[in-house]
């Protein structure tokens, strides 16, 4: 019986970054590469495209201008009402005192997120365009860092058990800023799901030998 995978002189070899086998990629690969032994996806297949990813990452971040400029949420209580940004909740946690958790929210709610979204679009930008970015390996070092500080999620389901126990004190009254959260996580799990690092450094090589 012939087998499909190629010799590794002639093929890369991959690592299975669930069970960590290594073995050789085939010379065509007409659905993508999957895990031999446990069936996780090594390589996308053809379509796959990356201009998909550009597009969510745009997204992301009109969607996080649009989270940090508008109030979170609002609250109403003997007629009189107040509403905040983050930014805003940071300020004012400042202001009382409270440094670490404002440096907290700041990091993981509006900085990590946001230089992740720049380093992301940064990658797939001239990519897209056949050019090769300068300093490519660093960026990607710098994404696999950024990625798991960026806890969006985590903020907002925070604010979430915040309002639950706000909401027999005062009208709540969910903002522009607290739906793009919500969007803003959608889009940063789908651009997770479909970031390919092997693909990047294929494409990279290509731009540069192109040139």
């Amino acid at each position: 019986m012939t087998n499909s995978l190629v010799s590794p002189a002639d093929s890369p070899v991959l690592a299975c970054h669930e069970c960590d086998l290594l073995q050789t990629a085939p010379t065509h690969a007409t659905h993508g590469v999957c895990c031999s032994r446990c069936g996780c996806q090594l390589l996308p297949g053809p379509g796959y495209q990356p201009a998909t990813s550009l597009a969510l990452v745009l997204a992301g971040l009109l969607v996080f201008i649009l989270a940090n400029v508008f109030p979170v949420v609002g609250l109403e209580a003997g007629g009189v009402r107040t509403a905040t940004t983050l930014l805003g909740t940071a300020w004012q946690l400042t202001q009382q005192q409270m440094q670490p958790v404002a440096l907290l929210i700041l990091l993981t709610g509006v900085l990590l997120p946001g230089l992740e979204l720049l380093c992301l679009l940064y990658l797939l930008l001239p990519l897209s365009l056949g050019r090769a970015p300068r300093g490519f390996a660093a960026v990607m070092r710098l994404v696999r860092i950024l990625h798991p500080w960026g806890m969006v999620e985590v903020f907002l389901l925070g604010v979430l058990v915040s309002l639950v126990k706000l909401a027999h004190m005062a009208a709540v009254h969910p903002g522009i800023g607290l739906w793009s959260f919500f969007a803003l996580i959608l889009l940063l799990a789908s651009s997770a799901s479909r970031f390919d690092a092997g693909l990047l450094w294929e494409r990279y090589h290509a731009c540069r030998t192109s040139r």
